[in-house]
């Protein structure tokens, strides 16, 4: 029954993905974007690298601990539509709570009886839980979370691990992060029919401005 209040999709859709990427860089571009070329020395460097990545791993935490509230939060809501629709008596009021549930264009095309017979089938399922689980899906994607958040600081701050010059390593890092940015963009346009060379280049100039902006205000 729990398989049937929820699923952990969010982890696996696109769009989350590249939120979580694009969170990790953001955060992770912080921290290379404030080092001091001229004045950095190893172990501001080693500082950096271990800010940078501490800090991705706190909130690689955080998301994932966030993604499983989000799953509780949803079944919890399914959970209480699937017993409202069995309880209530009145046929059309049952067959609104269903459609309330669908995508606006979805529950546009469904006639009443097709929702009466969506209604009649939930009538027909066993007892729902007394509360929803947290299924071992929940937790995998909870898992994925952190991993997409924490793994996106990696090819950012490896050029400073293996370049002894400061400056070409944040040279590399930077590009490095650029490329990132509008490969997060350019999959963002096109699961979201938009041009995705123009969101790519949007992506990069929008990380930018973020990067900068919470340099500026101490972030």
């Amino acid at each position: 029954m729990n398989d049937l209040l929820g699923s952990s999709k969010r982890v696996l859709d696109p769009i989350d993905r590249v939120s979580e990427v694009l969170f990790g860089l953001i955060m992770v571009l912080t921290f290379t974007g404030s080092l001091s070329v001229a004045e950095a020395g190893s172990a501001d460097v080693r500082e950096m690298l271990l800010g940078a990545l501490g800090c991705n791993l706190a909130w690689g935490i955080i998301d994932g601990v966030f993604y499983l509230m989000g799953c509780s939060a949803e079944r919890g809501r399914n959970l209480l539509t699937f017993r409202a629709v069995r309880q209530e008596s009145d046929q059309q009021a049952a067959q609104q709570l269903i459609a309330g549930t669908l995508p606006p264009v979805v529950a546009s095309v469904l006639l009443p009886v097709e929702l009466e017979t969506m209604r009649q089938r939930l009538k027909a399922l066993p007892e729902p839980p007394h509360r929803p689980g947290l299924p071992k899906e929940d937790w995998l994607g909870a898992v994925g979370v952190f991993l997409l958040v924490f793994l996106s600081t990696l090819p950012v701050v490896i050029p400073f691990t293996f370049m002894k010059d400061i400056t070409l390593a944040l040279r590399v890092s930077n590009a490095v992060a650029i490329v990132m940015l509008f490969l997060a963009g350019f999959t963002f346009g096109r699961i979201t029919a938009r041009s995705p060379v123009w969101v790519g280049i949007a992506m990069v100039v929008l990380g930018g401005i973020m990067v900068s902006a919470t340099i500026a205000l101490g972030g």
